[in-house]
């Protein structure tokens, strides 16, 4: 029986896409990587997961897992070979279990980040993770990458909110590890090797996560400074000041919430004319279990001092949660806006949040010495030292001669970013993207490490081909 067939057999020929009926499947969704497949696979089970694995095995075919296809580096879309198959899993996406005893959730890896959250808000109770894509983004996805969002300050990226996992393996088969259990001690973390590895040890089929008590009140606010020194101080001061309420403090550069408001003109800046003209602001918010109103005198009393000590040029204070959501809402608009101004070269970093303001500054010199009059767009996660530092043509150049560059770029960014102690990966993951750039920041120890890994849990070298680690090094 050839492929095609045993697929069909096993997930129904409506659930076997080829054609043009696959071609949604086949671009990442910023429209940067397109491939081509064998087909497109969408089991509704683990079992037919496991089933259609042992059927690419037994042909010699590759596999590129999918969630919702949301990645920002090409990790869930095939190559132009065309001779892999897609496994989507979308239809895997129901909720298991809500146990508010133990307080955990266990779904499928196809249920959106939304659904999860919901799920657990109907239970009374929090799922912390929060992505701009959450509407569309996967749990499986967000496994895949160790995606960390905006909340990672108070409750730690994904696979600090992870407990168990079910995977089917390179062999198809099924691994059952969704225990809740916070303290396991038994023998390898394969739970902690399977998150973040982006589909190329297993494939992962359902998720036992952690839940957190709903916070009785929460306090918001945009706050404007005049340099990025005195929001990282500000951070400082909000750490100390509120210790673990505090959950979010984002960094958003002048250029992008000024993107933001001319891209959709239903958002309005927050700020008058003395906010608004300057260079940095940062949305930071807490989550207080006592009462709105402790909340409320103390966010007032951190913020209100900060801002009498010059700390803090202009601030708006959310008055309700519609207000609190208006200006959450201006910062989960800027991936959007960068998309709708056309394509940036993108970068997910990592930098210590002590050296961050140095990174920026002398980073951005290099690159306008380099590119003279490239658009600088910074916005990121301060708290946890996440930047999203992405670079976008000069106004009115051509954008597609630009894109050529992004070598040149990637190679500058990234060496900025290790010369500053940090990551060239935070949380978007290494995908095709940044494969080919680990051994320039790297030790060969690790890369050894990690081929190793590799070898081991995908003997055949049929997982996600091409993603992470150079399949021709295997």
């Amino acid at each position: 029986m050839n492929l095609l067939a045993a697929l069909q057999d096993i997930v129904g020929t409506d659930h076997v896409l080829t054609g043009t009926a696959a071609q949604p499947y086949l671009t990442d969704w910023r429209g940067r990587y397109t491939g081509q497949a064998l087909a497109v696979v969408r089991p509704g089970s683990a079992e037919q997961v496991a089933q259609v694995v042992r059927a690419c095995v037994a042909h010699q075919v590759p596999m590129v897992p999918q969630g919702g296809n949301t990645g920002l580096c090409g990790g869930a879309t095939p190559d132009g070979q065309g001779n892999s198959v897609v496994i989507a899993l979308t239809r895997l996406n129901r909720v298991l279990q809500v146990d508010t005893a133990d307080d955990t959730i266990t779904v499928q890896a196809g249920c959106t980040l939304r659904e999860v959250q919901q799920a657990a808000l109907e239970a009374d109770r929090l799922f912390p993770l929060s992505l701009a894509a959450e509407g569309s983004c996967t749990i499986g996805g967000n496994l895949a990458t160790n995606a960390g969002g905006t909340q990672v300050l108070r409750y730690g990226n994904t696979r600090d909110l992870t407990l168990g996992l079910e995977v089917v393996t390179a062999d198809g088969e099924i691994w059952h590890g969704l225990r809740g259990l916070r303290k396991d001690n038994t023998g390898y973390d394969l739970r902690d090797l399977y998150i973040g590895s982006e589909g190329t040890l297993g494939i992962i089929t359902a998720a036992t996560l952690k839940l957190y008590p709903q916070p009785i009140a929460r306090c918001t606010a945009m706050l404007a400074f005049n340099d990025m020194p005195a929001a990282a101080r500000m951070l400082a001061r909000a750490r100390k000041g509120f210790g673990a309420a505090l959950t979010g403090f984002e960094l958003i550069s002048h250029y992008c919430l000024d993107s933001v408001t001319r891209q959709f003109e239903q958002l309005k800046w927050p700020f008058d004319e003395s906010g608004r003209q300057c260079p940095w602001y940062a949305l930071l918010e807490i989550s207080d279990s006592e009462s709105v109103e402790h909340a409320r005198e103390r966010f007032e009393a951190v913020v209100g001092q900060a801002i009498e000590d010059g700390e803090v040029v202009d601030a708006v204070i959310a008055a309700s949660i519609a207000q609190s959501n208006e200006l959450w809402h201006l910062r989960e608009s800027i991936p959007l806006a960068e998309k709708q101004m056309g394509k940036n070269i993108k970068h997910d970093v990592s930098i210590p949040v002590s050296r961050m303001a140095d990174f920026v500054e002398q980073t951005n010199a290099h690159l306008q010495a380099a590119f003279a009059g490239v658009r600088h767009i910074v916005f990121g996660h301060l708290g946890d030292g996440n930047l999203h530092y992405n670079v976008a043509a000069p106004a009115g150049s051509d954008e597609t001669a630009f894109l050529r560059l992004q070598p040149q770029v990637h190679r500058l960014v990234h060496d900025s970013v290790h010369a500053f102690g940090g990551s060239i990966s935070a949380e978007h993951g290494v995908g095709q993207l940044k494969k080919d750039l680990l051994p320039l920041y790297k030790s060969d120890v690790e890369l050894a490490l990690m081929r190793r890994i590799k070898r081991a849990l995908d003997p055949h070298v049929l997982m996600n081909p091409g993603k992470v680690i150079n399949t021709a090094d295997i």
